[in-house]
């Protein structure tokens, strides 16, 4: 689900959305442990943004797969012969409610057909929160769980892309890695769950290992 202009001009790099350090942080913030594609990107700011909602201090593994399902379902839901039940699941076990789901459809919609890209980062109904001049809802951002750290971790040994900073070569994340990496979390009951509804792991593996095109930018 694209909802970026992709001609927007960035000054970050040009396969990528941004760096990221071991916990999470931006560009500085400490050694920088991989890079994420915008598609990726758009899914960890809706994490964030469905963790705020229910005051977590925390991005947890369920937010980011409630923000790549949201986002980039359109791509990831060939991984499943049978769709429904998977979304079923994934309104379930990423704890989006009937209403809180009318809310995120009506944004996405909302946002899909909008001529201003920067309305992106608009909060959907309910969820506003003041922001600060460094851009932060409430001023406060939000740390990744260890789960999630040690899912992004796993994620980053299956990528094979990479980019080059500061003279590293350091992977690149696509929605397809992370998927692959928390459905082979063998100790997580969430990646037994998400196998369990018939996730096609080969097929999801060749093409997060092996993908038919350069990260998206």
């Amino acid at each position: 689900m694209a909802l970026f202009n992709k001609d927007r001009k960035r000054s970050k790099p040009p396969a990528t959305e941004g760096a990221k350090s071991a916990d999470g942080g931006r560009n500085g913030d400490a050694a920088l442990t991989h890079r994420v594609t915008k598609d990726l990107d758009r899914a960890e700011t809706l994490a964030t943004m469905l963790a705020r909602s229910r005051a977590s201090r925390t991005v947890e593994v369920a937010d980011l797969l409630a923000g790549m399902y949201i986002y980039e379902w359109e791509n990831l839901s060939k991984f499943w012969e049978q769709q429904d039940e998977i979304e079923t699941f994934l309104q379930q076990i990423c704890r989006i409610s009937p209403q809180r789901w009318h809310h995120w459809i009506q944004f996405y919609d909302q946002q899909r057909h909008s001529e201003e890209p920067r309305k992106i980062w608009q909060l959907p109904k309910g969820l506003k929160t003041a922001k600060t001049k460094a851009g932060q809802p409430d001023g406060r951002p939000l740390s990744k769980s260890v789960e999630l750290q040690n899912v992004l971790k796993n994620a980053e040994e299956l990528s094979p892309a990479r980019d080059f900073v500061d003279g590293r070569a350091i992977p690149i994340l696509t929605c397809e890695c992370v998927l692959l990496a928390i459905a082979k979390k063998t100790d997580s009951e969430l990646g037994h769950r998400l196998v369990a509804t018939g996730l096609n792991v080969i097929s999801l593996e060749e093409s997060a290992r092996n993908p038919k095109h350069a990260p998206k930018h």
